[in-house]
């Protein structure tokens, strides 16, 4: 039996730190270790695993910049960009109710 139509949105965004992820790249490119800083209560593991399923998704692109030694940064799709109404409706409505 198919999931509801929020079932389906919470599955893509309502993972543990992936809309804090999302949230951290509206702005552009961000590299691993600057968004571990943005998250500061997240191990890199946890970081790194959200992003690979951010990737899988379609939601973020990766980009390799250098290989020696290895950086990367990582960016919101146009598809990941579109969650971002969402995100900010939640963050409005959360801060409007003190949660």
């Amino acid at each position: 039996m198919e999931p509801c139509a929020i079932e389906k949105g919470m599955r893509l965004i309502g993972g543990k730190w992936t809309g804090s992820l999302i949230y951290h790249l509206k702005d552009g490119p961000v590299r691993f270790n600057d968004l571990a800083r943005m998250l500061g209560g997240a191990s890199k593991k946890m970081i790194d695993q959200r992003l690979k399923e951010l990737e899988a998704r379609e939601m973020v692109i990766r980009k390799v910049i250098n290989d020696r030694p290895v950086a990367v940064t990582y960016e919101l799709t146009d598809f990941g960009r579109s969650a971002l109404d969402i995100l900010d409706s939640l963050r409005q409505w959360s801060e409007s109710n003190k949660l």
